[in-house]
């Protein structure tokens, strides 16, 4: 093994803001494609349902992916996992970019998934093994901030871009950005082989067994599960309530989207910051507690008064996405470092899972009265206050593994 060092103030500064634009890119690429659902359907003549393959295709390949990762991804070097990994997406983004059918942009939307599917699980194992749990909070606060930006800045840009060039432009420009992305990650991310096995030491499947037959591995999962499960019950039918039952006029969409990514921006390098000050457990529980106000508020509001509903939506982005900040600094300490790459990838199928089972869920608590209103939308809310009382007695129960990480090689 080489000499290694700890990394600088600097060298830590870069490395967070380079995986966070690795994350922002991602995130637009997985996102910008909903809103484009009316040019391609006009375009391709898709059907509904048609077009709900095109976008769960990306989820289905990226849980997938992730299960397959979790037999080797802890074998490899962090930053050669992540160069080939993060290519492989560019690529797969610029041939969605460049496809003129249906089959090949499902081709290339399947290739993307396959890819950025495990981007997002290495992106917090590298926190995890590179910057201390006692500084890990502020570390994730960063990280989790590109989720917001992608949702003020990111996706509003590419549909943009789509407006006055077409909806091929906006993957394009993500795969070109994605490739400066690429040789500042080269950069600035250390050298991480201190994690990995002995080549001969295990087998695929007995590595991916040390992960799920952990006892302590499944109370995080279950963890994260319970996570997805009380948000994205609420989630997917913000807008159809907000426009069908309080009167919410569809260009004032955006104002929801603006207003909470701006506000989670801010707040959630905030939280990591405090979560660190205060303890990360402590702070999990603390917004735990609070992001109940917004979720009950939210799926019980019957004013159509605009701006009690942007408090509303607003407080939801602040406390329900701002618990996941101190939420991902404790799940990346429930595996030892030898095991996190694996764990992380299996995290990430199954918090894919676990949305996709909370959306099911929500539309299975609500239906449409009569007139067309949203009926049973605060059944979700009420759904989110039981996942949230049990979270903030599991937390408690997930053991931790805080030692500091071994020191990364230099960064080249």
């Amino acid at each position: 093994m080489r000499a290694a060092t700890q990394l600088t103030a600097r060298q830590e500064r870069w490395l967070l803001w380079s995986l966070a634009a690795v994350q922002f890119t991602h995130i637009v690429d997985f996102m910008v494609m909903m809103p484009l659902g009316p040019q391609l359907t006009r375009l391709f003549q898709l059907t509904d349902a048609q077009f709900g393959v095109l976008v769960s295709a990306y989820s289905l390949a990226a849980g997938a992916s992730g299960l397959t990762a979790s037999l080797f991804i802890d074998r490899f070097d962090r930053l050669k996992a992540l160069s080939v990994l993060y290519a492989g997406f560019a690529l797969a983004t610029l041939a969605c970019g460049l496809s003129d059918t249906y089959s090949g942009l499902m081709m290339a939307r399947v290739a993307a998934g396959v890819f950025g599917g495990v981007l997002g699980a290495l992106v917090q194992t590298i926190v995890g093994d590179s910057i201390p749990f006692e500084r890990r909070g502020a570390a994730m606060g960063i990280i989790m901030s590109a989720f917001s930006l992608s949702t003020v800045a990111g996706v509003p840009a590419s549909l943009w871009i789509a407006s006055q060039w077409g909806w091929h432009m906006p993957f394009i420009v993500i795969a070109l950005a994605s490739a400066a992305v690429w040789i500042t990650v080269w950069r600035t991310v250390p050298d991480l082989p201190g994690h990995a096995h002995d080549p001969g030491s295990s087998t695929a499947l007995q590595r991916l067994q040390g992960v799920v037959a952990n006892t302590n591995h499944w109370r995080a999962f279950g963890l994260s599960a319970l996570l997805m499960m009380g948000s994205f019950s609420i989630i997917p039918y913000i807008t159809i309530y907000t426009t069908t039952n309080l009167g919410l006029k569809p260009e004032q969409v955006p104002l929801i989207y603006l207003a909470g990514g701006v506000a989670s921006f801010f707040s959630a390098r905030l939280w990591g910051r405090l979560s660190d000050r205060w303890g990360k457990v402590e702070t999990f529980r603390a917004l735990s507690v609070v992001a109940v106000l917004p979720m009950l508020g939210l799926t019980h509001l019957t004013s159509q008064s605009l701006w009690l509903l942007l408090l509303a939506t607003t407080s939801f982005f602040i406390f329900v996405s701002g618990r996941m900040v101190p939420g991902m600094a404790l799940l990346t300490a429930a595996p030892p470092p030898n095991l996190r790459g694996g764990f992380m990838s299996v995290n990430s199928a199954l918090q894919s899972a676990a949305m996709g089972l909370a959306a099911w869920i929500g539309g299975a608590l609500i239906s449409r009265a009569p007139d067309g209103t949203v009926v049973g939308y605060e059944r979700t809310g009420w759904l989110a206050l039981a996942t949230t009382v049990v979270v903030v007695w599991w937390v408690g129960r997930v053991r931790l593994h805080t030692a500091s990480p071994a020191a990364p090689s230099p960064s080249r």
